[in-house]
């Protein structure tokens, strides 16, 4: 998400279309085509797997991986948490709150935001799979593109901000 994109930029001190030479890659999701982590290897690994297989970029993590083994289940403009039991094979595992395990400040803005921007997202994908909505992919790919992540966010100001005023 642009978040994400923008916590990899700033901390990395890497432009967008840098990040996209190495760590980047484009995907179609539900019909929209959006940046992703690059897997390499045979394993399909994460760019950012050190050799040893742990995280080189802990601190600047996607969303995505601050969230596992947690998934989130959207519905009615927001969303409910659940444990992906199958999916961690670590035995032992303790009970700890959703604020401390997703190490992100102020967790209720930024679940805001994160519904907000399913929802959007949601939105789009309903308008191109409608029909005569198949010429709308490519226009509405780059708008997204463009605006929410090619675009910088200033790092001195509030992100959420500058993210809320692009979604208007």
């Amino acid at each position: 998400d642009p978040l994400d994109l923008h916590r990899l930029c700033t901390g990395l001190e890497q432009t967008f279309d840098e990040l996209m030479g190495r760590s980047i890659e484009l995907n179609i999701a539900d019909g929209i085509i959006l940046p992703n982590l690059r897997m390499n290897g045979k394993e399909e690994a994460c760019f950012y797997l050190n050799p040893k297989g742990r995280c080189s970029i802990h601190s600047l993590r996607p969303g995505i991986c601050r969230l596992f083994p947690l998934g989130r289940f959207y519905q009615k403009e927001s969303f409910q948490y659940f444990l992906q039991v199958h999916e961690c094979p670590k035995p032992g595992k303790a009970k700890i709150k959703i604020r401390k395990w997703m190490d992100t400040p102020d967790l209720k803005r930024y679940e805001k935001y994160i519904s907000d921007w399913h929802f959007y997202l949601k939105g789009l994908t309903e308008r191109i799979t409608a029909p005569g909505g198949e010429e709308l992919v490519k226009p509405l790919s780059m708008h997204v593109l463009k605006t929410f992540y090619q675009q910088p966010y200033d790092p001195k100001q509030d992100f959420y901000a500058q993210f809320y005023d692009r979604l208007r």
